[in-house]
Protein backbone atom coordinates (compact mmCIF):
# COMPACT_ATOMS: atom_id res chain seq x y z
CA UNK A 1 0.00 0.00 0.00
CA UNK A 2 1.23 3.89 -0.88
CA UNK A 3 2.60 5.64 2.02
CA UNK A 4 1.93 9.39 2.51
CA UNK A 5 5.02 11.28 2.04
CA UNK A 6 3.27 15.07 2.80
CA UNK A 7 0.08 15.37 4.84
CA UNK A 8 -1.32 19.12 4.75
CA UNK A 9 -4.47 19.28 6.96
CA UNK A 10 -6.89 22.57 7.05
CA UNK A 11 -3.56 24.83 6.70
CA UNK A 12 -4.17 28.85 6.82
CA UNK A 13 -2.05 31.70 6.95
CA UNK A 14 -2.79 35.16 8.15
CA UNK A 15 -0.35 37.91 8.07
CA UNK A 16 -1.30 41.27 9.42
CA UNK A 17 -4.82 40.95 9.33
CA UNK A 18 -5.09 39.81 5.47
CA UNK A 19 -6.31 35.60 5.14
CA UNK A 20 -3.51 34.40 2.58
CA UNK A 21 -4.93 30.67 2.77
CA UNK A 22 -7.62 29.37 3.62
CA UNK A 23 -7.98 26.03 5.37
CA UNK A 24 -5.81 23.97 2.69
CA UNK A 25 -5.87 19.77 2.41
CA UNK A 26 -4.28 17.67 0.48
CA UNK A 27 -1.92 14.19 0.96
CA UNK A 28 0.85 13.88 -1.09
CA UNK A 29 1.91 10.18 -1.57
CA UNK A 30 5.51 9.05 -2.14
CA UNK A 31 6.99 8.52 -5.41
CA UNK A 32 4.58 11.89 -6.25
CA UNK A 33 6.00 15.37 -6.93
CA UNK A 34 3.58 18.53 -6.95
CA UNK A 35 3.57 21.71 -9.03
CA UNK A 36 1.66 24.91 -7.25
CA UNK A 37 -0.16 26.77 -9.78
CA UNK A 38 -2.52 29.72 -10.17
CA UNK A 39 -3.46 33.29 -11.27
CA UNK A 40 -1.44 36.42 -9.64
CA UNK A 41 -2.37 36.71 -5.31
CA UNK A 42 -3.58 33.10 -5.15
CA UNK A 43 -1.15 32.50 -2.69
CA UNK A 44 0.96 29.94 -4.44
CA UNK A 45 4.13 31.71 -2.79
CA UNK A 46 3.16 31.77 0.29
CA UNK A 47 1.76 27.41 0.15
CA UNK A 48 5.51 27.00 -0.86
CA UNK A 49 6.61 29.21 2.48
CA UNK A 50 4.45 27.01 4.66
CA UNK A 51 5.73 23.73 3.23
CA UNK A 52 9.09 24.72 3.55
CA UNK A 53 8.90 26.15 7.04
CA UNK A 54 9.88 29.48 6.38
CA UNK A 55 6.43 31.01 7.50
CA UNK A 56 3.86 30.79 10.29
CA UNK A 57 1.24 28.98 9.87
CA UNK A 58 -2.03 27.41 11.64
CA UNK A 59 -3.21 23.99 10.87
CA UNK A 60 -0.88 20.47 10.22
CA UNK A 61 1.83 20.02 7.59
CA UNK A 62 3.12 16.22 8.25
CA UNK A 63 6.06 14.38 6.73
CA UNK A 64 6.60 10.58 6.56
CA UNK A 65 10.32 11.08 8.07
CA UNK A 66 11.04 12.70 11.26
CA UNK A 67 12.56 16.45 10.37
CA UNK A 68 13.28 16.98 6.91
CA UNK A 69 15.89 18.34 5.38
CA UNK A 70 13.91 21.22 3.03
CA UNK A 71 15.55 23.12 0.78
CA UNK A 72 13.64 26.10 -0.10
CA UNK A 73 14.55 28.63 -3.09
CA UNK A 74 13.15 31.98 -3.25
CA UNK A 75 12.13 33.69 -6.39
CA UNK A 76 15.33 35.75 -6.14
CA UNK A 77 18.93 35.28 -4.56
CA UNK A 78 19.41 37.64 -1.80
CA UNK A 79 23.15 38.16 -0.89
CA UNK A 80 25.27 40.44 1.44
CA UNK A 81 28.93 41.51 -0.42
CA UNK A 82 31.79 41.26 2.08
CA UNK A 83 31.28 44.16 3.96
CA UNK A 84 28.11 42.47 5.27
CA UNK A 85 25.82 44.67 4.06
CA UNK A 86 22.91 44.32 1.27
CA UNK A 87 21.88 48.09 0.39
CA UNK A 88 22.50 47.15 -3.50
CA UNK A 89 21.27 49.73 -6.19
CA UNK A 90 20.69 48.93 -9.32
CA UNK A 91 23.37 50.47 -11.45
CA UNK A 92 26.02 48.73 -8.92
CA UNK A 93 26.53 46.00 -11.19
CA UNK A 94 27.91 48.18 -13.77
CA UNK A 95 30.52 50.06 -11.80
CA UNK A 96 33.22 47.32 -11.97
CA UNK A 97 35.54 49.11 -8.85
CA UNK A 98 32.53 48.00 -6.51
CA UNK A 99 32.66 44.05 -7.52
CA UNK A 100 35.68 43.60 -5.23
CA UNK A 101 33.10 43.58 -2.36
CA UNK A 102 31.15 41.19 -3.77
CA UNK A 103 31.74 37.14 -3.27
CA UNK A 104 32.27 34.99 -5.98
CA UNK A 105 30.14 32.61 -7.69
CA UNK A 106 32.91 29.89 -6.44
CA UNK A 107 33.08 30.97 -2.87
CA UNK A 108 29.71 31.12 -2.40
CA UNK A 109 28.97 27.31 -3.38
CA UNK A 110 31.76 26.33 -1.27
CA UNK A 111 30.00 27.15 1.57
CA UNK A 112 27.17 24.81 1.20
CA UNK A 113 29.66 22.11 -0.45
CA UNK A 114 33.14 21.40 -0.43
CA UNK A 115 33.32 18.70 -3.41
CA UNK A 116 34.58 20.92 -6.20
CA UNK A 117 33.69 17.98 -8.87
CA UNK A 118 30.09 18.46 -7.90
CA UNK A 119 30.13 22.29 -8.23
CA UNK A 120 31.89 21.91 -11.49
CA UNK A 121 29.35 19.21 -12.55
CA UNK A 122 26.48 21.28 -11.94
CA UNK A 123 28.06 24.57 -13.61
CA UNK A 124 28.87 23.25 -16.59
CA UNK A 125 25.28 21.54 -16.77
CA UNK A 126 23.86 24.57 -16.30
CA UNK A 127 26.26 26.98 -18.78
CA UNK A 128 27.58 28.86 -15.77
CA UNK A 129 31.09 27.41 -15.38
CA UNK A 130 32.45 30.63 -17.10
CA UNK A 131 31.46 32.51 -14.59
CA UNK A 132 32.76 30.42 -11.72
CA UNK A 133 34.92 33.09 -10.21
CA UNK A 134 32.60 36.21 -11.40
CA UNK A 135 31.47 38.25 -8.08
CA UNK A 136 27.65 37.65 -7.85
CA UNK A 137 26.96 41.42 -8.65
CA UNK A 138 27.74 40.85 -12.00
CA UNK A 139 25.80 38.55 -12.56
CA UNK A 140 22.77 38.88 -15.13
CA UNK A 141 19.22 38.16 -13.57
CA UNK A 142 19.36 34.46 -15.84
CA UNK A 143 22.54 33.42 -13.94
CA UNK A 144 21.67 34.66 -10.91
CA UNK A 145 18.80 32.55 -11.35
CA UNK A 146 20.69 29.29 -12.46
CA UNK A 147 23.60 30.20 -9.58
CA UNK A 148 20.59 30.14 -7.15
CA UNK A 149 19.31 26.56 -8.77
CA UNK A 150 23.18 25.35 -8.61
CA UNK A 151 23.74 25.77 -5.11
CA UNK A 152 20.39 24.28 -3.68
CA UNK A 153 21.29 21.13 -5.75
CA UNK A 154 24.83 21.18 -3.83
CA UNK A 155 22.83 20.46 -0.87
CA UNK A 156 20.97 17.27 0.51
CA UNK A 157 17.42 17.48 0.48
CA UNK A 158 14.91 15.28 1.34
CA UNK A 159 12.10 17.92 0.24
CA UNK A 160 12.94 20.75 -2.09
CA UNK A 161 11.12 23.89 -2.44
CA UNK A 162 11.36 26.14 -6.14
CA UNK A 163 9.45 29.07 -6.37
CA UNK A 164 9.64 30.09 -9.53
CA UNK A 165 12.84 27.98 -10.79
CA UNK A 166 12.45 28.90 -14.96
CA UNK A 167 11.69 32.51 -14.64
CA UNK A 168 14.13 34.52 -16.56
CA UNK A 169 16.15 31.54 -18.26
CA UNK A 170 16.73 30.84 -21.95
CA UNK A 171 15.16 28.20 -23.90
CA UNK A 172 18.67 26.06 -23.21
CA UNK A 173 19.02 26.45 -19.47
CA UNK A 174 15.17 25.68 -19.14
CA UNK A 175 15.61 22.35 -21.26
CA UNK A 176 19.20 21.64 -18.90
CA UNK A 177 16.86 23.00 -15.75
CA UNK A 178 14.33 20.07 -17.06
CA UNK A 179 16.65 17.23 -16.91
CA UNK A 180 18.26 18.03 -12.97
CA UNK A 181 14.61 18.22 -12.04
CA UNK A 182 13.96 15.29 -13.11
CA UNK A 183 17.13 13.50 -12.10
CA UNK A 184 16.70 14.80 -8.36
CA UNK A 185 13.05 13.34 -8.27
CA UNK A 186 14.36 10.31 -9.71
CA UNK A 187 16.66 10.03 -6.87
CA UNK A 188 14.15 10.81 -3.87
CA UNK A 189 13.68 14.24 -3.34
CA UNK A 190 10.48 15.33 -3.21
CA UNK A 191 9.86 18.07 -5.89
CA UNK A 192 7.30 20.73 -5.10
CA UNK A 193 7.78 23.95 -7.72
CA UNK A 194 5.98 26.87 -8.13
CA UNK A 195 5.12 27.61 -11.84
CA UNK A 196 3.03 27.81 -14.34
CA UNK A 197 0.82 24.84 -15.97
CA UNK A 198 3.19 26.08 -19.26
CA UNK A 199 6.63 24.55 -17.63
CA UNK A 200 5.87 20.94 -15.82
CA UNK A 201 8.59 18.72 -15.57
CA UNK A 202 8.04 15.21 -16.33
CA UNK A 203 8.31 14.31 -12.87
CA UNK A 204 5.30 16.60 -11.94
CA UNK A 205 2.64 13.97 -11.01
CA UNK A 206 -0.09 16.65 -8.96
CA UNK A 207 -1.10 19.83 -9.49
CA UNK A 208 -2.37 22.43 -6.70
CA UNK A 209 -4.56 25.03 -7.87
CA UNK A 210 -5.08 28.32 -5.74
CA UNK A 211 -7.64 30.77 -6.19
CA UNK A 212 -8.06 33.51 -3.68
CA UNK A 213 -6.14 31.55 -1.22
CA UNK A 214 -7.57 28.91 -1.43
CA UNK A 215 -6.99 24.98 -2.83
CA UNK A 216 -9.69 25.13 -5.78
CA UNK A 217 -7.92 21.95 -7.64
CA UNK A 218 -5.61 18.74 -6.33
CA UNK A 219 -5.47 16.49 -8.82
CA UNK A 220 -2.73 14.15 -10.85
CA UNK A 221 -1.57 16.57 -13.44
CA UNK A 222 -2.59 14.21 -16.70
CA UNK A 223 -6.48 15.15 -15.60
CA UNK A 224 -5.50 18.81 -14.80
CA UNK A 225 -4.07 19.35 -17.86
CA UNK A 226 -6.83 18.15 -19.71
CA UNK A 227 -9.70 19.83 -18.21
CA UNK A 228 -8.06 23.35 -17.25
CA UNK A 229 -5.29 24.07 -19.95
CA UNK A 230 -7.95 25.43 -22.67
CA UNK A 231 -9.07 27.92 -20.28
CA UNK A 232 -5.44 28.72 -19.29
CA UNK A 233 -4.55 29.20 -23.05
CA UNK A 234 -7.58 31.21 -23.42
CA UNK A 235 -6.89 34.68 -24.82
CA UNK A 236 -9.58 37.55 -24.52
CA UNK A 237 -9.76 40.53 -25.86
CA UNK A 238 -9.22 43.49 -23.83
CA UNK A 239 -10.62 46.79 -24.61
CA UNK A 240 -8.15 49.61 -23.52
CA UNK A 241 -9.11 52.91 -22.53
CA UNK A 242 -5.25 54.41 -22.24
CA UNK A 243 -4.66 56.96 -19.68
CA UNK A 244 -2.93 59.11 -21.68
CA UNK A 245 -2.66 59.93 -25.72
CA UNK A 246 -0.70 59.96 -28.63
CA UNK A 247 2.10 62.94 -28.67
CA UNK A 248 4.63 63.91 -31.44
CA UNK A 249 8.04 62.92 -30.83
CA UNK A 250 10.53 65.56 -32.08
CA UNK A 251 13.51 63.00 -33.04
CA UNK A 252 14.47 61.03 -36.01
CA UNK A 253 16.72 58.57 -34.20
CA UNK A 254 16.06 56.81 -31.15
CA UNK A 255 19.20 55.23 -30.34
CA UNK A 256 22.42 54.94 -32.54
CA UNK A 257 25.27 52.91 -31.62
CA UNK A 258 28.74 52.66 -33.35
CA UNK A 259 30.92 50.06 -32.59
CA UNK A 260 30.05 50.06 -29.02
CA UNK A 261 32.09 48.00 -26.28
CA UNK A 262 31.73 47.02 -23.19
CA UNK A 263 34.64 45.21 -20.72
CA UNK A 264 35.50 45.03 -17.29
CA UNK A 265 38.93 44.63 -16.67
CA UNK A 266 40.14 41.61 -19.09
CA UNK A 267 36.48 39.93 -19.63
CA UNK A 268 34.47 41.39 -22.56
CA UNK A 269 31.15 41.83 -22.55
CA UNK A 270 29.84 43.05 -25.57
CA UNK A 271 31.86 44.73 -28.56
CA UNK A 272 31.55 45.99 -32.33
CA UNK A 273 27.98 46.51 -31.70
CA UNK A 274 26.33 48.60 -34.72
CA UNK A 275 22.84 49.23 -34.20
CA UNK A 276 20.25 51.93 -34.88
CA UNK A 277 17.06 52.33 -33.57
CA UNK A 278 14.81 54.98 -35.73
CA UNK A 279 11.55 56.35 -33.93
CA UNK A 280 8.49 54.18 -34.25
CA UNK A 281 10.89 50.67 -34.69
CA UNK A 282 9.99 47.87 -32.88
CA UNK A 283 12.92 46.21 -32.27
CA UNK A 284 13.37 42.60 -29.95
CA UNK A 285 16.33 42.25 -28.37
CA UNK A 286 17.45 38.41 -27.38
CA UNK A 287 19.98 36.04 -26.29
CA UNK A 288 21.09 33.48 -23.96
CA UNK A 289 21.32 34.57 -20.39
CA UNK A 290 24.81 36.60 -19.90
CA UNK A 291 24.90 37.37 -23.64
CA UNK A 292 24.89 40.91 -22.54
CA UNK A 293 21.35 42.10 -23.13
CA UNK A 294 20.93 44.33 -20.14
CA UNK A 295 24.44 45.68 -20.21
CA UNK A 296 23.59 46.83 -23.41
CA UNK A 297 20.16 48.56 -22.24
CA UNK A 298 21.92 50.51 -19.63
CA UNK A 299 23.62 51.79 -21.84
CA UNK A 300 20.89 53.52 -23.91
CA UNK A 301 19.10 54.23 -20.32
CA UNK A 302 22.29 56.21 -18.87
CA UNK A 303 23.24 53.55 -16.29
CA UNK A 304 26.36 52.62 -17.92
CA UNK A 305 29.27 54.18 -16.96
CA UNK A 306 30.86 53.01 -20.01
CA UNK A 307 28.38 54.66 -22.56
CA UNK A 308 31.17 58.47 -22.80
CA UNK A 309 33.53 56.05 -23.58
CA UNK A 310 31.88 55.04 -26.62
CA UNK A 311 30.15 56.60 -29.42
CA UNK A 312 26.22 56.91 -28.66
CA UNK A 313 23.36 58.90 -30.04
CA UNK A 314 20.38 59.49 -28.05
CA UNK A 315 17.67 61.35 -29.23
CA UNK A 316 19.51 62.83 -32.00
CA UNK A 317 21.98 63.73 -29.27
CA UNK A 318 25.26 62.52 -28.58
CA UNK A 319 26.49 61.19 -25.19
CA UNK A 320 28.45 63.77 -23.65
CA UNK A 321 27.36 66.52 -25.46
CA UNK A 322 26.15 68.41 -22.64
CA UNK A 323 23.05 66.50 -21.29
CA UNK A 324 22.32 65.14 -18.38
CA UNK A 325 21.19 61.68 -17.52
CA UNK A 326 17.70 62.52 -16.41
CA UNK A 327 17.57 64.55 -19.84
CA UNK A 328 17.64 61.11 -21.27
CA UNK A 329 15.56 59.05 -18.26
CA UNK A 330 12.87 61.67 -19.19
CA UNK A 331 12.25 60.15 -22.54
CA UNK A 332 12.32 56.49 -22.00
CA UNK A 333 9.62 54.08 -19.63
CA UNK A 334 12.22 51.46 -18.26
CA UNK A 335 11.41 48.06 -16.37
CA UNK A 336 13.50 45.03 -15.87
CA UNK A 337 14.41 42.51 -13.04
CA UNK A 338 17.54 44.34 -12.01
CA UNK A 339 15.48 47.17 -11.30
CA UNK A 340 12.38 45.20 -9.31
CA UNK A 341 15.17 43.76 -7.29
CA UNK A 342 17.08 46.75 -5.95
CA UNK A 343 13.88 49.06 -5.72
CA UNK A 344 12.87 50.25 -2.45
CA UNK A 345 10.44 48.00 -1.36
CA UNK A 346 9.54 50.52 1.90
CA UNK A 347 7.82 53.12 -1.12
CA UNK A 348 3.80 52.66 -1.42
CA UNK A 349 2.43 51.28 -4.69
CA UNK A 350 1.05 55.16 -4.82
CA UNK A 351 4.61 56.67 -4.68
CA UNK A 352 6.30 53.99 -6.77
CA UNK A 353 4.23 54.77 -9.71
CA UNK A 354 4.39 58.60 -9.21
CA UNK A 355 7.83 58.14 -8.87
CA UNK A 356 8.08 57.44 -12.82
CA UNK A 357 7.22 61.51 -13.25
CA UNK A 358 10.55 62.34 -12.22
CA UNK A 359 12.66 59.04 -12.57
CA UNK A 360 13.67 58.58 -9.11
CA UNK A 361 13.57 55.98 -6.89
CA UNK A 362 11.50 57.63 -4.05
CA UNK A 363 8.89 60.75 -4.52
CA UNK A 364 10.82 63.70 -3.06
CA UNK A 365 8.36 66.43 -5.65
CA UNK A 366 4.78 67.27 -4.90
CA UNK A 367 2.26 65.97 -7.52
CA UNK A 368 0.21 68.23 -9.54
CA UNK A 369 -3.54 67.84 -9.91
CA UNK A 370 -2.85 66.31 -13.36
CA UNK A 371 -0.42 63.67 -12.25
CA UNK A 372 -2.52 62.83 -9.37
CA UNK A 373 -5.19 61.72 -11.34
CA UNK A 374 -2.74 59.97 -13.83
CA UNK A 375 -1.11 57.87 -10.92
CA UNK A 376 -5.19 56.67 -9.84
CA UNK A 377 -5.83 55.70 -13.44
CA UNK A 378 -3.10 53.87 -13.95
CA UNK A 379 -3.55 52.22 -10.80
CA UNK A 380 -7.69 51.43 -12.18
CA UNK A 381 -5.87 50.39 -15.68
CA UNK A 382 -3.91 47.77 -14.05
CA UNK A 383 -6.34 46.56 -11.29
CA UNK A 384 -3.91 47.10 -9.11
CA UNK A 385 -6.79 47.20 -5.86
CA UNK A 386 -7.29 50.45 -3.64
CA UNK A 387 -6.85 48.56 -0.78
CA UNK A 388 -3.02 47.76 -2.42
CA UNK A 389 -2.03 51.13 -3.19
CA UNK A 390 -0.85 52.79 -0.35
CA UNK A 391 0.64 49.59 0.97
CA UNK A 392 4.43 49.25 1.18
CA UNK A 393 5.89 46.69 -2.09
CA UNK A 394 7.14 44.62 0.36
CA UNK A 395 4.10 44.22 2.08
CA UNK A 396 2.35 43.03 -1.71
CA UNK A 397 2.55 40.13 -3.92
CA UNK A 398 5.48 39.98 -6.54
CA UNK A 399 2.80 40.24 -9.63
CA UNK A 400 1.45 43.57 -7.92
CA UNK A 401 4.62 44.69 -7.62
CA UNK A 402 5.50 44.34 -11.20
CA UNK A 403 2.50 45.52 -12.15
CA UNK A 404 3.28 48.51 -9.92
CA UNK A 405 7.12 48.95 -12.07
CA UNK A 406 5.01 49.03 -15.27
CA UNK A 407 2.90 51.63 -14.52
CA UNK A 408 6.19 53.36 -13.32
CA UNK A 409 7.20 52.96 -16.46
CA UNK A 410 4.27 54.08 -18.39
CA UNK A 411 2.78 56.87 -16.32
CA UNK A 412 5.28 59.63 -17.95
CA UNK A 413 3.99 58.83 -21.12
CA UNK A 414 7.68 58.12 -22.37
CA UNK A 415 8.12 58.11 -26.35
CA UNK A 416 10.86 54.87 -25.94
CA UNK A 417 9.72 52.13 -23.84
CA UNK A 418 12.54 50.05 -22.62
CA UNK A 419 10.73 46.66 -20.97
CA UNK A 420 13.59 44.02 -20.15
CA UNK A 421 11.40 40.76 -18.86
CA UNK A 422 8.09 43.00 -18.35
CA UNK A 423 6.06 39.58 -17.98
CA UNK A 424 8.44 38.33 -15.42
CA UNK A 425 5.83 37.11 -12.09
CA UNK A 426 3.14 38.19 -13.60
CA UNK A 427 0.32 35.50 -14.38
CA UNK A 428 -0.93 34.42 -17.91
CA UNK A 429 -3.76 36.68 -17.71
CA UNK A 430 -2.04 39.28 -16.50
CA UNK A 431 0.69 39.00 -19.17
CA UNK A 432 -1.78 38.36 -21.78
CA UNK A 433 -3.44 41.83 -20.53
CA UNK A 434 -0.20 43.48 -20.61
CA UNK A 435 1.43 42.23 -23.80
CA UNK A 436 -1.99 43.22 -25.55
CA UNK A 437 -1.18 46.62 -24.33
CA UNK A 438 2.62 46.82 -25.56
CA UNK A 439 0.81 46.48 -28.99
CA UNK A 440 -1.84 49.54 -28.90
CA UNK A 441 0.82 51.53 -27.58
CA UNK A 442 3.28 50.63 -30.16
CA UNK A 443 0.61 50.38 -32.95
CA UNK A 444 -1.79 52.80 -31.99
CA UNK A 445 0.27 55.42 -30.66
CA UNK A 446 3.19 54.85 -32.27
CA UNK A 447 5.83 53.81 -29.85
CA UNK A 448 9.49 53.37 -29.77
CA UNK A 449 10.00 50.13 -28.48
CA UNK A 450 13.19 47.73 -27.38
CA UNK A 451 11.98 44.67 -25.97
CA UNK A 452 13.68 41.51 -24.13
CA UNK A 453 11.83 38.11 -23.70
CA UNK A 454 12.56 34.38 -23.48
CA UNK A 455 8.89 33.39 -23.87
CA UNK A 456 7.89 33.33 -27.51
CA UNK A 457 4.18 33.94 -26.28
CA UNK A 458 5.30 37.22 -24.07
CA UNK A 459 6.74 38.67 -27.55
CA UNK A 460 4.50 41.34 -28.91
CA UNK A 461 2.70 41.05 -32.77
CA UNK A 462 3.89 44.74 -33.01
CA UNK A 463 7.91 43.41 -33.50
CA UNK A 464 9.40 44.29 -36.74
CA UNK A 465 13.14 43.78 -36.09
CA UNK A 466 15.28 41.40 -34.21
CA UNK A 467 19.15 42.12 -32.42
CA UNK A 468 19.89 38.97 -31.34
CA UNK A 469 23.76 38.69 -29.36
CA UNK A 470 25.71 35.76 -29.28
CA UNK A 471 28.65 35.03 -27.54
CA UNK A 472 30.68 38.02 -28.97
CA UNK A 473 28.87 38.59 -32.29
CA UNK A 474 25.68 39.59 -32.44
CA UNK A 475 22.91 39.28 -35.51
CA UNK A 476 20.12 41.91 -36.93
CA UNK A 477 16.97 40.37 -39.12
CA UNK A 478 14.13 42.08 -39.74
CA UNK A 479 10.42 39.49 -39.14
CA UNK A 480 8.44 39.17 -42.41
CA UNK A 481 4.66 39.93 -40.95
CA UNK A 482 3.47 37.57 -43.54
CA UNK A 483 5.64 34.57 -42.47
CA UNK A 484 5.37 35.66 -38.80
CA UNK A 485 1.08 35.43 -39.50
CA UNK A 486 1.33 31.68 -40.79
Amino acid sequence: MQQPSIIVNNLSVQLQQQQLLRGLSFTLMMGQHLAITGLSCSGKTVLAKALAGKIFHKGDVAFNIAKPQIVFVEQHYHFKNLSNTSDFYYQQRYNSFESNDASTVIDELLTVNSNETAINDLLNQLQLHHRKNSPLLQLSSGEHKRFQIIKAFLQPADIMVIDSPFIGLDVNSRSALHVLINKKAAEGTVMILVTDAHQLPDCITHIAFLQGGRLEVFEEKKMFLSKHLVRLNKKEDVDFHMPFEKTVDRFAVAVKMEDVRVAYQQKTIIENINWQVNRGDKWLLKGENGAGKSTLLSLVTGDHPQAYANKIVLFDRKRGTGESIWDIKRKIGYVSPELHWYFDTNITCYNTIASGFFDTIGLYKKLNVEQQALVQQWLDFLRISSHVQHKPLATISTSQQRLTLLARALVKNPPLLVLDEPCQGLDEEQTNQFVNLVDVLCSGLNKTLIYVSHYAHEIPVCITSVLELKKGAYDIKTIDKKTKAA
